[in-house]
Parts: structure tokens; C-alpha cells; sequence
């Protein structure tokens, strides 16, 4: 049953737009080397630190020299105060690319688009998924490497003020990013979400014209490193990513300026150096919905689409 809000016009991955953070990156070292240049032809003119002491340079505009160190501005108490910006409530896939593997159970042998070295193949060649049911492995392709490309819907909230509780209909997941691991991250067992380290990607915004005006304050992103995953499936035809794998995301929300429509954009990486000749990359885009009336939680399937 289709679950996902599917289109081919919004949040298309077909190739990567310059974000925000890499625009305010830009203009930082613009601003920085700017800054620099200022600095070093003012040592210049006055000469070094000392020198000419029984004939001091009048300032042209000595009010406009700001006296003492600037204010320091207070961290914020914990993960949820410092958003910049809103991921929680609900949302929905947009399938926009790779629809013949996503929304149906792909064939044997369609390994189109997955990095897979020989080991990778020979393991997908081989793969049975009545074996794997037996082994009770039915949740292998909901595992964190990919559960974000599956489409679903997406319940998201704050558990406490620095963890955040990402669920998911299609296969019942549950995710925990956590800002602030606890003693027992370390040493608990692997599972099929893994353990998630959450951290916000902060940009100052600035009055330069690229990126957002300085009046929106600061912006960022989710920076979300996971690791301790069980093997799983990137595809139900066999396509596995192993125990040693981690996965890295950056999560944006972008606002149509149009439409008013909001959309979380994540951008994966998920390395196996057992399965992949190179990191299987991916984009999954969500919208927002007003409300959780479609939510539709579904089991675990290995034969079922999607």
C-alpha cells in the first residue's frame, strides 16, 4: 500500500543545491580575508606596535573605536533551545528519483546505483529471504542505513531536551538521536537503528546578500553520526550493508517561498568497507503535514512493498 505523497517537481535530488551552511562558509572566508587585508594595511600606515611613540596618529573617527571586549554570548542550555530550526511533527516522503526501488520490491540482479564491490554482489547473488524471515530478520531493510529512504511517514519529537525521537510508519522504527549520550551508549548491544550522535551545525547569518538577512539570527543544520547497526538490506533483493558499517546525515528544514511549504531535506552517507567499493550516497526529502491523521504504522517486511 502506497503511503508516500509522491513527486517529481519538489526536493528533487537529481543534483546537489548550494545550502545555506555552504554559503554562509563562503562568505565567512570572504569576510575573514577582507578583514585581514584591513588589519595589515592599518599596521602599515601606523607603523608596528611602539614605534613613533612622541608622535601619535590622530583617529579620524576615534567614537567609532569600540572600547572593551565584545559581549560573550551565552551557550545555550541544551540541545531543544538551541535549534535552529524545527524538526518536529509530521512528515511524509517525496519520492522523487529511484521510484522502481523504492515503491516496489526491486528484482534479482537490479543493483543499478548501489556501490557494490565483489563481496557485495556475491552476497546479494546468494541472498534468500525466507532465510532471512527464519532468522527473524524481516526488519533488516528499516535498519538506520536506509530506513530514512524508505517511504513513510515520519512522526518526530523532543523525548527530552536533548534527544529527539524520530519514528516511522513503515516498519514501526523507532530512532533516538541523542546530543548527550549516556554512559551505557558505549556498551549497549547492536540494533537495527544503532546508536545516533546528534549535534547542531551552527552558521552565523550575516548582512553580505548571500544566504538569509542578518535579522533571522543564526541558522544550521543536523549533523548525525550513527554507528552499532545490525547488518541490513539497502534494497529487499539482497543488497546488504554489514555490522561494520556507519552512516552520516545532515538534515535541513527549507521553506518554499512560494508555497509556504515546509521541507526536511536529509543527506546521507553510508559507509561499509566490507559490502561498498565506496559510500552509498543518498538524499531523502519529506514535507510537513499539518497533522498525524495519515499515520498508518505498518510491521516489518522483507517481501512487501514499500
Amino acid at each position: 500500500m502506497m503511503r508516500c505523497h509522491c513527486s517529481q517537481a519538489v526536493g528533487s535530488a537529481k543534483g546537489p543545491r548550494l545550502s545555506r551552511s555552504v554559503a554562509a562558509i563562503v562568505v565567512g572566508m570572504t569576510i575573514g580575508w577582507a578583514g585581514g587585508a584591513g588589519m595589515a594595511h592599518a599596521q602599515v600606515r601606523n607603523g608596528p606596535p611602539g614605534a613613533g611613540a612622541s608622535r601619535p596618529v590622530a583617529s579620524a573617527a576615534p567614537s567609532s573605536v569600540p572600547k572593551g571586549p565584545p559581549p560573550e554570548s551565552k551557550p545555550a542550555p541544551n540541545a531543544r533551545a538551541a535549534a535552529p530550526f524545527d524538526p518536529t511533527g509530521h512528515w511524509v516522503s517525496l519520492v522523487t528519483r529511484d521510484w522502481q526501488f523504492r515503491m516496489v520490491v526491486p528484482g534479482r540482479g537490479e543493483y543499478q546505483g548501489i556501490p557494490l564491490n565483489l563481496a557485495g554482489k556475491q552476497h546479494a547473488d546468494a541472498w534468500d529471504p525466507k532465510s532471512d524471515e527464519k532468522l527473524g530478520r524481516q526488519c533488516a531493510p528499516y535498519g538506520a542505513g536506509v530506513v530514512m529512504l524508505v517511504p513513510e511517514r515520519l512522526r518526530i519529537e523532543w523525548s527530552d531536551d536533548d534527544t529527539l525521537r524520530v519514528e516511522t510508519d513503515a516498519g514501526t522504527q523507532t530512532r533516538l538521536l541523542r546530543f548527550r549520550p549516556g554512559a551505557d551508549a558505549a556498551t549497549a548491544p547492536a540494533s537495527w537503528q544503532g546508536q545516533s550522535r546528534a549535534s547542531w551545525l551552527m552558521h552565523a547569518a550575516s548582512d553580505s546578500g548571500f544566504g538569509p538577512p542578518a535579522d533571522e539570527g543564526n541558522f544550521g543544520s543536523l549533523k548525525i553520526a550513527t554507528t552499532n547497526m545490525l547488518a541490513g538490506l539497502i534494497r529487499k533483493n539482497g543488497i546488504a550493508y554489514s555490522e561494520q558499517s556507519d552512516l552520516t546525515e545532515y538534515w535541513d528544514v527549507q521553506q518554499d517561498p512560494v508555497t509556504k511549504k515546509e521541507y526536511l531535506i536529509v543527506t546521507a552517507s553510508l559507509h561499509d568497507p566490507v559490502l561498498l567499493r565506496a559510500n552509498f550516497n543518498y538524499v531523502a526529502t519529506f514535507e510537513r503535514e499539518s497533522d498525524g491523521s495519515k499515520w498508518d504504522p505498518t510491521p516489518c517486511s522483507l517481501t512487501s512493498a514499500p
